[in-house]
């Protein structure tokens, strides 16, 4: 072989391994960059059951008060049925009762509100879940 055509397979050569090795290199920096570990997966997956947890304590809570239970009694309620019907609901729903039932104890405890409008609201939530769960038993 000629000098020029070793010349010329080297440096194919050469440019084949460059341009294998170059793409290789990129993949492994891209994995390493996308690289989640096992507890961020964990608490991203445990984020939205903690969000229901909280959101259900919420209406529980709002249930549960004096206020609550007065208004369940003058309904003829029985909280135990509401309070499986809350675990029917849809998180999308639960988050909504929840946001519901934060504001009108925090207005009731502002004296925003009076005990009367406070059972009112309640009783609001309770036939919320009853028909929502009602409706999806239909």
């Amino acid at each position: 072989m000629s000098v020029g055509v070793r010349l010329v397979t080297v440096m194919l050569w050469v440019t084949l391994a460059m341009g294998f090795g170059a793409p290789a290199k990129a993949q492994t920096q891209e994995k390493q960059q996308h690289v989640v570990t096992t507890d961020e997966l964990s608490q991203q997956v445990a984020r939205p059951a903690e969000a229901r947890q909280s959101n259900e304590e919420a209406v529980r809570h709002l249930l549960s008060s004096d206020a609550g239970q007065n208004a369940l009694k003058s309904a003829n309620v029985d909280y135990a049925r509401v309070d499986k019907a809350i675990g029917q609901l849809s998180d999308e729903e639960v988050a909504k009762l929840a946001e519901r039932s934060r504001q009108a104890e925090s207005d009731f405890a502002a004296g925003a509100i009076s005990a009367k409008t406070l059972a009112y609201i309640i009783l609001a939530v309770v036939v919320i879940v009853v028909i929502i769960v009602i409706a999806r038993a239909v």
